[in-house]
């Protein structure tokens, strides 16, 4: 059986029935096998030989590739009864024997480790609201700030690599699945990998999402006008380098968070700004064509990491959220079954393909160092509101048309009566 075939199947099979009735149908193949060959002549005994190491294969990539299927009690079960079978199907073969038990503690060191990340994986970080920024009781010059953590883009951005990449790493293809498992199915019942409940994915948008609001804090929270520019400056830089690197999330994060409407507004700091250089990434980013510019930046990332000899090269972090919707689409756009009611498998290999793309693009080897100052100021440093976001904004940069002074005057009154 072909990996690819055997990824395939155990990816959609999914979609139709649970894992652990699947694993049941393997195990009644093996009783009925079992029976009709063991008892026959040599050449029997040939297939029942030829036939148990074919279900290894097929057990050892559903336990590689789908660990946490096995999460479901039911499931593990099924396992134990099948391994028990195969056993006997060549019982002269101890490496058979052997490579259950192995096979077997994997699984199990996989969803013990899995438990441990959920249970300390992201103490989610909430935004504040600093008062003092509304009342101007606390120096600003006192805060610390990004340049004063770390003033290298190239090294704050391989900083950003490695956050992503352990990130990744704890997503798995049955993660992604359920784009497509918590809908319904054509054949109007609940899509079947609902016994699989991981967070990882919002976890991984979260992530997103908070690297974007501590870009645009970083860059509100500043009072002098010039110290300002060279931390938007900055940000620029740190997402080229990003760029460069193949981290395409973190390079779409700092300009989602540099677009943000408390930032984008600061005309007097923009115009100070050498914007050339945020115009070419941009441009990488443009929606216009969906996405097209990107997708061909993201094609050659993919092209140099399949070449390449260095873990630095191979790297290759797609915007998460558009490879999220590149899936969805792809759900959407083709029935999960043919007029003659067969499974349309061609849809499932073309969203295995992409799924498997990632899975590849995860297991790359993180070729920095962690810098444990730079990690933390990333993961735990107070991020504004967005209510808070352009209170600092509009006092670096007073409102300069009359809804600008409408907007300031109503956000002033909430916050300080809510004070």
């Amino acid at each position: 059986m072909q990996r690819t075939y055997i990824f395939t199947f155990l990816l959609s099979a999914r979609v139709f029935i649970h894992p652990h009735e699947i694993l049941a149908k393997v195990g009644q193949i093996c009783i009925k096998q079992k029976q009709q060959l063991e008892a026959g002549t040599e050449a029997d005994k040939a297939k029942l030989k030829s036939f148990a190491a074919k279900i290894i294969q097929l057990l050892r990539e559903w336990t590689e590739t789908f660990p946490f299927d096995f999460q479901d009690e039911r499931a593990r079960k099924e396992l134990k009864e099948i391994a028990q079978r195969i056993t006997q199907c060549d019982e002269e073969n101890g490496t058979i024997k052997k490579s259950i038990s192995q096979m077997t503690q994997n699984v199990l060191l996989v969803l013990s480790t899995r438990g441990q990340y959920q249970e300390i994986r992201e103490k989610i970080r909430q935004p504040v609201m600093d008062k003092g920024t509304i009342l101007k009781a606390k120096p600003q010059s006192a805060q610390k700030d990004i340049l004063s953590v770390c003033g290298d883009p190239l090294v704050f951005a391989q900083q950003l690599t490695t956050i992503e990449l352990e990130r990744l790493g704890n997503i798995y293809p049955e993660d992604l699945m359920q784009i497509i498992s918590h809908m319904d199915s054509l054949d109007n019942h609940t899509c079947r990998s609902d016994v699989t409940k991981t967070y990882n994915l919002e976890a991984y948008d979260n992530w997103f999402n908070c690297l974007s609001m501590l870009v645009a804090t970083e860059i509100c929270k500043v009072v002098k006008k010039k110290q300002r520019t060279r931390v938007v400056e900055f940000f620029i830089d740190v997402a080229r380098e990003c760029f460069n690197i193949g981290n395409f999330n973190s390079m779409m994060a700092i300009i989602s968070g540099m677009n943000l409407s408390p930032v984008a507004r600061l005309k007097k700091t923009w115009s100070k700004v050498k914007t050339a250089k945020f115009d070419v990434l941009e441009h990488h980013m443009d929606p216009s064509s969906n996405f097209c510019n990107y997708r061909t930046a993201l094609q050659g990332a993919a092209q140099r990491s399949q070449s390449a000899n260095s873990s630095r090269e191979k790297i290759v972090i797609p915007v998460f959220n558009l490879f999220i919707k590149d899936i969805f689409f792809l759900h959407k756009m083709h029935p999960n079954r043919l007029p003659n009611g067969h499974i349309n498998f061609k849809k499932f290999v073309e969203i295995s393909r992409q799924i498997h793309d990632f899975l590849t693009w995860k297991q790359v080897e993180c070729p920095f160092e962690k810098d444990k100052k730079i990690q933390s100021y990333l993961l735990t440093s107070p991020i504004y509101t967005e209510e808070a976001l352009f209170v600092a904004s509009f006092e670096n940069e007073g409102p300069d048309n009359h809804m600008e002074k409408d907007s300031w005057k109503t956000l002033r009154s909430t916050l300080l009566n809510r004070a």
